[in-house]
């Protein structure tokens, strides 16, 4: 496929996109990342979506693969004059299929060790929540975590309050309960944890560094990884034993 230089995508990271777990030829979660896509089209002021051409492209694509990726990357394509948007905006979408992380799977069984990332994220309440293509504080946040020891990082807005990881979601449980950051003013909501939500009671609420270090167990999730338990934070070690049991009951769940 071809995309041109003039597309709206590559000039100012016009558009959005979710990345699918496949497994036995089938796209998972297929109705949260639907519902994903259509809220970024709804918000970013996209035309509406053909969902039935994107369902059957993607289970093309995932077709005959045991385990692998698919990513779903929607520009508003060409058109308008600067950053105004074309008068009848034709949107380019991009299916494309990636092996899986074969790591996930160490992870999800051993656990994971986090550093926090020096690299803070800004404020934007607009696209809170939102995969939306504008993702250089990301890009800088993994070139930061690839130099250091840590399996990934824990990432900080820039008024020090937990978001996320470099491209997870964030859960901690106290005294049986589960939180996960606000993401109120920056952070993405991910696929997998809209899936834990559903089944889950899980409270969103506003998060410092030491609620996480206080935490009884922590995780990462996304719709790749699933629920993945972090055994240490820096200095702090976390019962990894207690996260398993933890992780398996939260899973009974779904």
């Amino acid at each position: 496929m071809e995309i041109s230089y003039k597309d709206r995508g590559l000039n100012y990271g016009d558009g959005f996109f979710t990345t699918i777990k496949i497994e036995s030829g089938q796209p998972q979660l297929w109705q949260y990342h639907l519902a994903r896509l259509r809220q970024c089209q709804q918000v970013l002021c996209f035309p509406e979506l053909d969902e039935q051409a994107i369902t059957n492209a993607c289970l093309e694509a995932a077709k005959g693969c045991g385990l692998g990726v698919i990513k779903v990357l929607i520009t508003r394509g060409v058109g308008g004059r600067g950053y105004g948007l074309p008068e009848h905006p034709e949107p380019k979408i991009i299916i494309t299929q990636s092996d899986f992380p074969a790591h996930y799977f160490k992870w999800q069984e051993q656990g994971v060790c986090l550093s926090v990332s020096d690299i803070k994220l800004g404020h934007q309440p607009l696209f809170a929540g939102l995969k939306t293509l504008n993702r250089l504080e990301q890009v800088l946040i993994k070139a930061q975590a690839s130099q250091q020891v840590a399996d990934d990082v824990l990432v900080l807005d820039i008024d020090d309050n937990v978001i996320e990881c470099s491209a997870s979601n964030l859960i901690i449980v106290k005294n049986n309960q589960l939180f996960t950051p606000s993401l109120k003013l920056c952070g993405i909501k991910g696929v997998y944890l809209s899936l834990l939500s559903d089944h889950t009671q899980i409270k969103s609420k506003s998060l410092c560094l030491h609620d996480v270090l206080e935490a009884d167990a922590v995780f990462m999730c996304n719709s790749l990884m699933g629920l993945v338990p972090v055994k240490s934070l820096d200095k702090q070690v976390f019962n990894l034993q207690t996260a398993l049991d933890l992780k398996s009951k939260i899973e009974a769940t779904l």
